[in-house]
């Protein structure tokens, strides 16, 4: 049972670690050869707050579990139909909303949920 109790542990917290990861890609979009060097680099750490909020939200959710897994399953709850609208409204495809939600806002539900549950086998 100890490494059930190990693994229901870190898995959240290397998925989440993933999830910024990849959310975190994003910011890359930010360079632009018609741009200069500052406006640049300015133009990524701006791209990068949402990553540096999830990864704050982490921190806290390390010692924290039950209080961060609400938290990251709300977030994710909450921003899904912000991006499946704007995304939506960007290419008229339902299905390609929908992966899309699935795969920016899903791991964020998916870890919180896992945090919950971490918290309540450690409970036992």
């Amino acid at each position: 049972m100890e490494s059930n109790s190990k693994l229901i542990h870190w898995i959240p917290r290397i998925l989440c670690i993933l999830a910024i990861l990849f959310i975190s890609i994003f910011a890359l979009d930010s360079f632009s050869p018609e741009l200069s060097f500052w406006p640049q680099v300015g133009g990524f750490f701006i791209h990068l707050i949402p990553s540096l909020i999830l990864l704050i939200l982490l921190i806290f959710t390390w010692k924290r579990e039950f209080i961060g897994g609400i938290i990251f399953t709300l977030v994710g709850l909450v921003l899904t139909p912000f991006i499946f609208s704007l995304n939506y409204r960007m290419n008229n495809s339902t299905l390609m909303s929908i992966g899309i939600v699935m795969l920016i806002t899903f791991p964020f539900i998916i870890v919180g949920i896992l945090f919950i549950i971490s918290h309540f086998i450690k409970k036992k």
